[in-house]
């Protein structure tokens, strides 16, 4: 395939960033279509590893074009942060291009997003408190800032009025009002810095459409996190699924030729919300410390439960994907028996599908099939056939249920510990 969509299939976490790091070897651009510095990408690259949250995992390639698509919104503080640690490792970022109609995250999104939540007292929605959710807010409302409008040489003007009436939203809320001349100079620098990487990506792409380019369309968060497919409201304020992909990046309808699901070979979410197969027991603490399974941009907890494959059903009927890549299989070695939840019980019926209804949800219990585990290592795998007959047979009854064919699965957290089954990009 000449373009392929990479796409979280549960709550995030799931591992994309290595497989869309495999892959950008192999591609000219990269494209972020959604989000903004919520999202936390951990890359391992030359025995280093990094924490990506607004750059895509393409950076380390130097042939490799990467995009901020207008979908995503941009803390511009955030980014250049971002880019200096990454220009300081050695990667100077000049295959790094921001789209002039991405939205700016600025200094009073942050204040309202913690203003907000605070505010939900126990109602909250766990938010990562980076100011995503107003800046998409403001955005809805036709009256957010834009990277055109952020470069402008009137942007001093334009944010002047823009903080004046968030202020008044702030102090309503029991904030402090932010005050204008210290807030404008954290931006001024940043925008010469900036500047240069701010273009017209729908020209990039499709001048790329037009010259045969192979595109790499990497997804934030997850599915489920999606605002209109996810649990909501307990979801992002953008669409991580499929057709969020297109509205993002301004690619048109029809040139992604497929999509690649990113399944954790368990199942985690970070903040509130229902969770059916979620677990509070010593296995689920032994998971997160084996695979460290801590927030990437707020360093909380993560929710441990089994592998949901009623979820991930619904996931594939929203995404359209044909394809997966099983992430974290080592994880779950020496645990002794595996559970995999195949439908609900809910009110004493057994269900197949995921409730819209959170009431429901939260009432639904999961129905599992029991697995033998393994204890081999399984880190030196590079073929399916290197795996244990235990961990063979949990990946074909996942594939068997989801109608799907795993090209890819996980057995490290290092680039090399992957067996490519087949070659789809």
């Amino acid at each position: 395939m000449k373009s392929i969509l990479v796409i979280g299939s549960q709550w995030g976490d799931e591992g994309k960033g290595k497989i869309t790091n495999i892959y950008s070897s192999k591609a000219d651009i990269v494209v972020r279509y959604q989000g903004g510095n919520n999202a936390g990408h951990t890359v391992k690259f030359n025995g280093l590893e990094f924490h990506l949250q607004t750059v895509p995992s393409g950076i380390f390639n130097k042939s490799t074009l990467n995009i901020l698509g207008n979908g995503m919104v941009i803390n511009p503080l955030a980014l250049y942060d971002e880019m200096q640690r990454l220009i300081a490792a050695g990667f100077d970022c000049s295959n790094l291009v921001i789209s002039s109609r991405a939205h700016v995250d600025l200094e009073y999104h942050l204040e309202l997003d913690g203003l907000n939540e605070a505010s939900l007292k126990d109602k909250k929605i766990g938010t990562t408190k980076k100011g995503i959710g107003p800046t998409y807010t403001d955005k809805v409302s036709r009256s957010g800032i834009r990277f055109c409008d952020f470069i402008d040489e009137d942007f001093p003007i334009i944010y002047k009025e823009h903080l004046s009436i968030r202020n008044e939203e702030i102090v309503r809320l029991g904030g402090e009002p932010i005050d204008y001349q210290t807030s404008l100079r954290k931006y001024i620098n940043v925008i010469t810095f900036l500047k240069p990487f701010v273009k017209d990506t729908i020209d990039i792409l499709e001048k790329a459409k037009e010259e045969n380019k192979k595109i790499l369309f990497e997804g934030a968060q997850g599915t489920m996190l999606d605002v209109d497919f996810g649990t909501y409201p307990y979801v992002t304020s953008s669409n991580c699924t499929s057709g969020g992909a297109i509205t993002g990046s301004g690619i048109g309808l029809g040139y992604i030729e497929g999509a690649l699901a990113i399944i954790k070979a368990y199942t985690t979410r970070v903040g509130e919300g229902p969770f059916v197969t979620e677990l509070h027991d010593d296995v689920a603490s032994m998971i997160r410390e084996k695979a460290h399974e801590y927030g990437v941009v707020t360093k909380r907890p993560r929710r441990i439960g089994w592998l949901d494959l009623v979820q991930l059903k619904y996931s594939r009927n929203v995404n359209g994907f044909k394809y997966g890549a099983l992430m974290l299989l080592d994880v779950l070695g020496n645990i002794g028996e595996i559970k995999v939840c195949t439908h609900y019980k809910l009110d004493g019926k057994v269900i197949d599908y995921l409730p819209a209804s959170l009431k429901e949800l939260n009432r639904a219990t999961p129905v599992y099939e029991t697995f033998p585990g393994w204890n081999e290592d399984i880190s030196k795998a590079k073929t399916f056939e290197d795996l244990p007959i235990n961990a063979q047979n949990y990946i074909k009854f996942i594939e068997n249920y989801l109608k799907i064919k795993f090209v890819v699965i996980s057995v490290g957290a290092d680039q090399k510990e992957t067996i490519i089954v087949e070659e789809i990009f």
